[in-house]
């Protein structure tokens, strides 16, 4: 297993070592419990926790945090796969069940956020893999980690599938009295077949779907990704209506959607994952994804205006920071919702 190849710095001075950890700091844990059983945990004291987002990415945020690598959510389509290779971990079943854990992410953060060399920028959080992944119930690093940040009035988002986020629900409140905090949900679809085969570690959508209720509920506004949109799978008009209702119903600030994108590593994955649940799709597949990783341009933007258009319908829209909305069950009347061109869009994707 590689581990000396990782660098990072907080503000971009050249690093003193180039590693993000050594080798002899590498502490490996298997737990005999029934939601950690056939998972490995590789616990490090990693030398650096605020990453700069390379240059060339698509990401409209500088800076991450990630306390964890691989992921037990098992993501068939998941992009971060590839970064496994990178510790010469296997980027399939390796990914699910070989997690690094940064054990040191909150006393490293709290000091890196005190250095005269960092200036309050927005820092993103489970960009990479989920940050409240199964693991977080046994190291418990998120707390730590918003309480530095709240201490410190700095600006942080989070995107995750866990519902493990509510058990921080004071800690967050306390930060967004302090700080613009932004918390949006993944939730692509809420066909329970699909689920069960492409998020087989996540869960259900139908309990995310009460993060963002709870949320809402509690005066913090919460938005919903929806992604991916799989092609062929969850694409139905039907399936797009009834996930968009579903994500209304929720009390979501917005809803964005995003299509299934292929990187290296993934791509390999999910079209074995493929062949074997769906190969007379296969083919299509191959024509749709011919020029790369994305989905053409044309395809993307049908599912944006068909999700766009459907959440008119459901009024999802502008409003005030933290007001949940409900919609009316059939043949009831409601107030009218506010007028919009378009869903309000995420500050986090």
């Amino acid at each position: 297993m590689r581990w000396e190849n990782l660098t990072a710095d907080p503000a971009g001075a050249p690093a003193r070592d180039a590693a993000l950890f050594g080798a002899d700091a590498v502490t490996t844990r298997t737990f005999d419990t029934p939601e950690f059983r056939g998972i490995t945990f590789h616990e490090i004291r990693a030398r650096s926790i605020v990453n700069r987002v390379p240059g060339a990415s698509r990401m409209p945020f500088e800076w991450t945090v990630n306390p964890y690598r691989g992921c037990s959510h098992a993501c068939v389509y998941c992009f971060a796969r590839k970064t496994h290779s990178y510790l010469d971990l296997d980027t399939g079943l390796g990914f699910d069940s070989q997690i690094v854990v940064k054990v040191n992410a909150p006393e490293l953060l709290r000091r890196q956020l005190a250095s005269r060399r960092w200036h309050g920028e927005h820092i993103a959080m489970g960009t990479n893999v989920d940050c409240y992944q199964r693991a977080e119930g046994r190291y418990r690093l998120m707390p730590g980690i918003i309480a530095a940040l709240r201490d410190h009035a700095n600006p942080f988002s989070i995107l995750t599938k866990g519902t493990l986020i509510l058990r921080d629900l004071d800690l967050l409140k306390q930060a967004s009295e302090v700080a613009d905090i932004g918390i949006s949900v993944s939730v692509g679809f809420t066909d329970g077949e699909l689920w069960r085969t492409v998020e087989p570690g996540t869960p259900a959508p139908e309990r995310r779907l009460d993060v963002v209720r709870t949320l809402t509920d509690h005066g913090i506004g919460c938005g919903v990704l929806m992604a991916p949109v799989i092609p062929f799978l969850g694409d139905h008009p039907a399936q797009l209506r009834a996930t968009v209702r579903a994500v209304a119903a929720s009390g979501a600030t917005s809803v964005t959607p995003l299509v299934l994108h292929l990187r290296p590593g993934a791509r390999e994955w999910f079209m074995a994952w493929l062949e074997h649940h769906h190969p007379h799709l296969v083919r299509r597949y191959e024509r749709l994804y011919a020029e790369g990783a994305y989905a053409p341009k044309w395809y993307q933007r049908r599912i944006t205006r068909q999700v766009h258009e459907l959440a008119q319908e459901y009024g999802i829209g502008p409003a005030r920071a933290g007001m949940p909305r409900r919609i009316t069950a059939p043949g009831t009347s409601a107030a009218p919702a506010p007028a919009a061109a378009e869903p309000t869009q995420l500050t986090l994707l």
